[in-house]
């Protein structure tokens, strides 16, 4: 029944959501008409094969898009999405996120990290009958437990070949399951980075900002064995040899021309209840945005002192910042749409529908019913989990958690092992133990447990946690600061061999450990396996009733002529569109290219306007018309979110025209309500990248291999 309702969403004319959607690969010929209208020249079904040219260009990094741009595995992909790799190879003397990064060989590339990973897609295959076998018509923790019983077996059958990672993603609430088996490379190396006064032009002044004139591009290399096969980092791998690259477009790209982008998108909640969309308006972005703030500050006033810590928390901070900017962003366009009014109203028609369908809309309602519930129980206890899951997973005590919680899962048969903690898991987990030391001091984690702690004294008596009351032995910031001092001034497994040894140790080893960092850990765990427990029956409750509920909005939209996608979940998907300006306020129009002379306008000298002197120098000696052929960033009509991030734009023919990299600030509400007057896309113009590339940090080397030595 769920199939026969989930085919029948995706068999209707959509033309009328042409720019909105992020469309699964399977809709593409439903949509065929729309993408011809709005400029597609290939046929819609060669980009349903994702193993085909363009789409097996398209990789995966884990969090940000990317795609091979050369036949000897060299990916392109956001200079932010690179910033974890380039910080991890940076050090206060020789500091790559300012200076940039330039391999003049192939033996100059550096690794890009011990969790550093390309996944290039191989088949993608419908596990919906088998996921509703196992969960049968079970509610709560054990239906949960089915599924993740269901969901191992059917990735360790799909893995059972080495070199795979298999993935199981569920759409619509749980109405379909999708396994996605990718190549899994485990080898990446930093190629090509330039520097920060490029790749972040405009920091966070211009996050979100439009007109912006920032170079977010890097490129990394995938290797492998020589066997051809998937390896860990050894100087005896060579270049991925990928099936399909991209070509770099030879056209110049206009306002009004066709673009689309592939890539994996993170979240959306466009199908989210009002009392979901309400939490996160008036709690998540406002109060949790302002402890991002407020961590930020701490962060930074340390950093101002201590260079080297300012080198280890780049990354992290920038997250932060991120995420604040952006959550600011949305709440403005909340308000500027009615998001509120909007949400409630779709959800009350959708209500009023239901009622006026009698009794085939009673299990619709009681879904309903029953996820208002499960929301106001995720709200009642929003602050204490927010403030142990910052506390459970700061630094070297986050890291000191898993490596217990490891002991004790790796005691158990591997099938039967918690999610994250099976055998599949290790090459990623000692990777996370390896670069701990990389991004992070004691001192700071010191500071930022005790804002963090600050909170929690702050809960009610009945939310506290009693391992962790007996350990602070009192409720001020003096009792804060002597349980802090005296742990971290004991602890001897701030080292990674200390740590990597632990991954050996058995339960009973690093339960009698005298470490008393770790002895805080083993304490906090039983609790945190409940407070685990209670979110798994959460989630196997919403997987019970929001397929129901989804189906039925499914079947509203259809009765009023509107096409159904489902949310993003970091799956593949289609977008598309057109390039085009936008006017975000009476009087101001804005068009849909940036310029050179925009980037040379901007310069200050000063972060985060420092642009280079070859660069403003080789501006200056450019005829009008050359730079007229140089855009620097560019404007369309798509829909996206985070994880799109480094995602290949192309053309109507399958060609690289530039890169997605962020969206403009009146668009971030869309994760949401989708405001399709505002909505507009951000891409860096491989023009750009290429001038840089030739003119001002120069590789003609990478030139000559994407072809562009031109």
């Amino acid at each position: 029944m769920r199939l026969a309702v989930l085919a029948a969403a995706l068999s209707l004319s959509l033309a009328a959501q042409a720019k909105e959607g992020m469309w699964v690969p399977q809709q593409l010929p439903e949509i065929a008409g729309p993408l011809a209208q709005a400029g597609l020249e290939l046929d819609p079904k060669q980009l349903a094969d994702l193993t085909g040219n363009p789409m097996g260009a398209v990789v995966a990094l884990g969090g940000c898009t990317a795609s091979f741009v050369s036949p000897d595995g060299l990916v392109v992909t956001n200079h932010h999405c690179a910033y974890g790799a380039i910080q991890l190879n940076s050090t206060a003397e020789r500091n790559l996120m300012t200076d940039g990064f330039n391999a003049a060989t192939r033996a100059d590339e550096v690794s890009a990290g011990p969790t550093a990973r390309v996944f290039v897609m191989d088949q993608i295959t419908d596990v919906t009958d088998q996921i509703g076998a196992a969960a049968g018509t079970l509610s709560g923790l054990p239906r949960q437990q089915a599924i993740e019983k269901a969901q191992k077996a059917l990735i360790a059958e799909c893995e059972a070949e080495a070199g795979f990672r298999c993935t199981l993603y569920s759409f619509f609430g749980g109405q379909t399951y999708r396994l996605f088996r990718q190549i899994e490379i485990k080898d990446v190396r930093l190629v090509y980075a330039p520097p920060g006064s490029i790749g972040n032009y405009g920091g966070e002044v211009d996050n979100w900002m439009w007109p912006r004139h920032t170079g977010d591009f890097s490129f990394y290399r995938a290797y492998v064995g020589k066997d051809g096969k998937p390896a860990a980092f050894s100087p005896d791998n060579v270049p991925f040899k990928p099936k399909h690259h991209l070509r770099l477009a030879t056209e110049s790209l206009d306002a009004g021309d066709f673009v689309m982008v592939a890539g994996y998108p993170g979240t959306t909640n466009r199908y989210a209840l009002y009392d979901e969309f309400q939490n996160v308006a008036s709690w998540q972005y406002p109060v949790v945005g302002q402890h991002l703030k407020n961590i930020v500050a701490l962060v930074e006033a340390a950093g101002a002192k201590d260079a080297d810590l300012a080198v280890k928390y780049a990354a992290t901070v920038r997250s932060w910042q991120n995420a604040m900017k952006n959550w600011d962003g949305q709440l403005e366009g909340f308000r500027r749409i009615d998001a509120a009014g909007r949400k409630q109203a779709e959800e009350q028609a959708v209500l009023a529908w239901l009622k006026s369908q009698g009794r085939d809309g009673r299990a619709a309602l009681a879904a309903h019913e029953r996820l208002v519930a499960l929301a106001a129980d995720a709200r009642a206890t929003r602050e204490r989990d927010l403030v142990i899951s910052q506390i459970a997973g700061t630094g070297l005590l986050g890291n000191l958690r898993q490596l217990h919680r490891l002991a004790i899962e790796s005691a158990k048969p591997d099938a039967e092992r918690a999610p994250g903690y099976q055998q599949r898991d290790l090459p990623a987990f000692e990777g996370g133990v390896r670069q701990l030391e990389k991004r992070y001091t004691p001192a700071m984690e010191k500071q930022l447990l005790a804002y963090w702690l600050g909170e929690y004294v702050k809960l009610p008596a009945t939310q506290r946690i009693a391992a962790l009351d007996t350990w602070l032995g009192g409720n001020d910031a003096a009792a804060i600061t002597r349980a802090l001092d005296a742990t971290y001034a004991g602890t001897t497994l701030a080292g990674t061999d200390a740590r990597l040894a632990l991954m050996k140790a058995d339960r009973a080893a690093i339960e009698a450990h005298a470490d008393p960092l770790l002895k805080l850990a083993v304490a906090l765990t039983p609790t945190l396996i409940q407070l685990e427990d209670v979110a798994k029956a959460r989630a196997g409750d919403n997987s019970l009733h929001r397929p129901v509920y989804l189906a039925a909005v499914q079947q509203y939209k259809r009765s009023q002529g509107q096409g159904v996608y489902p949310d993003a979940n970091l799956s593949l998907r289609i977008t598309y569109g057109n390039v085009m300006g936008y006017t975000p306020k009476d009087g101001v129009a804005y068009t849909p290219f940036t310029s050179l002379d925009g980037v040379a306008a901007k310069a200050t000298g000063t972060e985060p306007f420092d642009a280079p002197k070859a660069q403003l120098d080789a501006i200056r000696a450019m005829s009008p018309e050359q730079k007229a052929a140089v855009p620097v960033n560019f404007l369309s009509d798509l829909d996206i979110t985070g994880g799109n991030s480094g995602s290949p734009v192309l053309n109507g023919k399958g060609e690289l025209v530039g890169l997605a990299f962020d969206g403009n600030w009146e668009s971030v509400s869309s994760n949401w309500v989708f405001d399709p007057v505002m909505t507009r896309m951000i891409a860096v113009d491989h023009r750009y990248m290429v001038w840089v590339m030739d003119k001002v940090y120069p590789a003609p080397h990478l030139l000559k291999e994407m072809g562009a030595a031109k």
